[in-house]
């Protein structure tokens, strides 16, 4: 697919690597729609790159849906998307006492990372789904976020690992399913990025993380991932898979 003209929505583009990806691919012609919980953030990224800014709230049906029938308005259909939008909190299953997890502090997790993604998912492909198809045949491409905590989930990260683990397993499946359209899936398993997530972990703590990435020996730029999303849009091979962005990083 070529960027150029068509219409991206990035999820989570208010902040962290969905502001990188909606920037990237406005630089690359398309036409972008961001949508954040944050209806002040994606407004404010949006007028930057001449794109439309949307409040959207992944867990809720009606929000999502409202927001994508306003961006189908402004933009068109969707023919590029990408779900960026996640938490990571640490939390153990046992506290120090031996106090179990509260339940739902781990559906919470589950239900922005992993159902939120679906949500997304969904709606875009029924917008894909209506269009014209574009060179052999396709009519869209949906990029989902993992992590690599989906294959080396650590410690306090059962929840986030679950809900990761969950966004890679969608990944297959979605593709199969939507190939009758010329709609492809992939998903990108990013490893240590700095984003707003990464600064909310104790400084004494990051260098840690830092010393134990292989090459190259330090966070990721949100900019690198964007790159990804575009080399995933550009090559129609690139389908039913997820890539991880990691620097050879495998979490102990």
């Amino acid at each position: 697919m070529q960027i150029n003209k068509q219409t991206a929505i990035v999820i989570g583009g208010g902040s962290g690597l969905g502001e990188a990806t909606a920037r990237h691919l406005a630089d690359l012609g398309a036409k972008v729609t961001v949508i954040d919980l944050s209806e002040e953030r994606a407004a404010a990224v949006a007028k930057e790159i001449g794109g439309t800014g949307l409040a959207g709230d992944v867990v809720s049906a009606e929000s999502l849906e409202a927001a994508f029938a306003a961006s189908q308005q402004a933009q068109g259909p969707c023919r590029l998307l990408v779900n960026c939008a996640g938490v990571g909190p640490s939390k153990r299953i046992l506290d120090k006492e031996g106090a179990p997890q509260p339940l739902d502090a781990f559906a919470q997790v589950v239900n922005i990372n992993l159902v939120g993604s679906f949500n997304a998912l969904r709606l875009a492909a029924a917008q894909m789904a209506a269009c014209e198809p574009l060179e052999d045949g396709e009519r869209g491409l949906i990029v989902n976020t993992a992590s690599i905590a989906a294959f080396e989930g650590q410690i306090g990260q059962a929840a986030y690992g679950a809900s990761k683990g969950g966004v890679h397993a969608l990944t297959l499946p979605a593709a199969r399913e939507l190939a009758r359209y010329g709609i492809r899936v992939n998903t990108i398993a990013p490893g240590v990025f700095w984003t707003p997530m990464f600064e909310t972990v104790k400084p004494e703590w990051r260098q840690g993380i830092i010393d134990n990435i292989p090459f190259p020996k330090r966070t990721g730029q949100p900019e690198e991932f964007a790159r990804l999303v575009a080399f995933l849009a550009e090559n129609p091979m690139a389908n039913g898979s997820t890539y991880r962005l990691d620097a050879s990083l495998r979490l102990a």
